[in-house]
């Protein structure tokens, strides 16, 4: 007797590394349920194009992924393409309509069935394509209420249980049955998601719309997968979330992230955690003091400022203001002098004054961030901000765009210099060669200091002596003697 063939998928990923984290979720499931896994998706009968829907820009990216998809049913193994991820739930059968070239656009409720869909899309049959809604209206308004009510709802990157018994190991890369999850690369770092959706209504901002609202994974959850990753080469997690500062508050302890962070780095294989997506309003004296004395514990903030004029933030739907945001900064670099930090901010949002240039201007220049993400404002389909008047003329928008785009990385090359002569700890990535043609040729070793989060910010360049050998997953504390733009250049201590 024949058995039938494997059928093989890729996954591509577009967007943030929440999006990353789904992904191997997805890629687990397929596995277990027989999928084999590949990189190429022009070696894969189905690619999985996992989209992005933040922002014009990545909804371009992503539509630009699923059409390149789409081409190699002419030349390659491909025979569907199917969309998911944040564009696919947010858009749904308006999406379907408007791209006839994707074979199915299926939304988060669709992942845990994902293999019985995409093999029915094998066989002919397209599915009904996902009708979009308001998630928020998933789950209870009252957080205490929110884990029992999450029974049964779909959240990507939260591992719900699969169907085998408890006892029972699943033999596939899901490793475990608490655990469904499959490494798509081979970085000595991973995602970690803790939470899903926000309850933070900021005018410009549709992801709680088709997130939902905030829902811890319980820590004993986040420890096993953790736990997963360091028996997979993992040196380092980066938690990730919309909004980390809120962990623990539907588990009735606003606390739980202060607890866990000790747990996390005492995982065998864990090296260094990495936190990320900090409210300053939700910012606690209590978690500052865990993150800076808590050894393991990356000196890294990742804070969503987005502005520092009060009165534009309150039109915003946020909190704070320049002296509140650089207070905050003074009390984080009291704790961590030598810190890493890095935000976002938007310009050109409706009514924005010269006065609210000029109080995110000075707050820029006194806050010595590493890295800042400087964001033109455009109208979110289904967002407050959408329906307001006083909306900047484009040009105008561009032209504070380029401005403050000038000024930080200005601002951030200044901030890389100030750091020559610190010592920091660089997680070694990749080896690059100055001839890869020539053996003898000198190496120099790619990694991130703790103050550098991964993808977004610089890289550190490791230049080890001679007989000094470096391997990827090393932690090495190196002297910072130059700098290339933002990147740092270290020799070894």
């Amino acid at each position: 007797m024949t058995s039938a063939p494997t059928r093989s998928v890729a996954v591509i990923t577009l967007g943030c590394a929440r999006n990353e984290v789904d992904s191997e979720e997805l890629a687990g499931r397929l596995s277990a349920e027989g999928w084999a896994l590949v990189d190429d998706a022009a070696e894969a009968d189905v690619a999985v194009v996992n989209t992005c829907g933040f922002v014009e820009q990545a909804k371009k990216d992503s539509i630009d992924a699923l059409l390149e998809a789409n081409a190699l049913k002419e030349s390659g193994r491909t025979q569907a393409v199917v969309a998911v991820g944040c564009l696919a739930e947010r858009y749904g059968k308006q999406l379907a309509d408007q791209l006839p070239e994707a074979d199915a656009v299926l939304g988060f409720d669709s992942y845990t069935d994902m293999s019985t869909h995409l093999t029915s899309v094998l066989n002919g049959h397209k599915p009904e394509a996902h009708m979009p809604g308001d998630r928020r209206k998933l789950l209870p308004i009252s957080p205490a209420k929110r884990q029992e009510g999450a029974d049964g709802l779909a959240l990507p990157g939260h591992g719900a249980p699969v169907s085998e018994p408890s006892d029972v190991e699943v033999a596939s890369p899901v490793a475990t049955p608490r655990v469904i999850r499959a490494r798509l690369d081979g970085r000595p770092w991973a995602p970690l998601k803790i939470a899903s959706g926000c309850d933070r209504r900021c005018a410009f901002c549709a992801i709680p719309a088709f997130r939902g609202a905030f829902i811890s994974r319980r820590p004993a959850d986040v420890l096993a997968e953790a736990r997963w990753l360091g028996e997979h080469d993992v040196k380092e997690v980066f938690l990730v979330s919309e909004n980390s500062t809120s962990y623990g508050k539907d588990l009735g302890d606003l606390r739980l992230l202060d607890t866990m962070l000790p747990e996390l780095v005492a995982v065998d294989g864990i090296e260094r955690v990495r936190v990320s997506y900090l409210q300053p309003a939700e910012i606690r004296p209590d978690l500052l003091d865990v993150m800076a004395n808590t050894p393991g514990i990356a000196p890294y903030f990742d804070i969503s400022f987005q502005h520092a004029s009060g009165p534009l933030l309150r039109t915003m739907r946020r909190f704070g203001d320049r002296e509140s945001f650089l207070g905050l900064l003074d009390d984080v670099r009291r704790r961590v002098p030598n810190a890493g930090i890095r935000s976002n901010v938007i310009v050109g949002f409706p009514g924005e004054s010269e006065k609210d240039l000029d109080e995110l201007e000075q707050f820029l220049v006194g806050a010595r961030l590493d890295v800042v993400g400087v964001f033109g404002y455009s109208d979110e389909d289904g967002t407050e901000a959408e329906t307001y008047a006083d909306k900047l003329p484009q040009d105008e928008i561009d032209a504070r765009l380029e401005h403050f785009r000038t000024l930080t990385e200005e601002l951030n090359l200044q901030r890389a210099e100030e750091r020559i002569g610190e010592r920091l700890e660089v997680l070694i990535e990749a080896t690059e060669s100055d001839d890869e043609d020539d053996p003898e040729a000198a190496v120099r070793h790619v990694g991130r200091a703790g103050q550098q989060g991964p993808d977004v910010d610089g890289m550190t360049y490791v230049e080890a002596p001679d007989g000094r050998e470096l391997r990827v997953g090393d932690i090495v504390e190196v002297e910072v003697v130059a700098t290339e733009g933002i990147d740092l250049v270290g020799e070894l201590r």
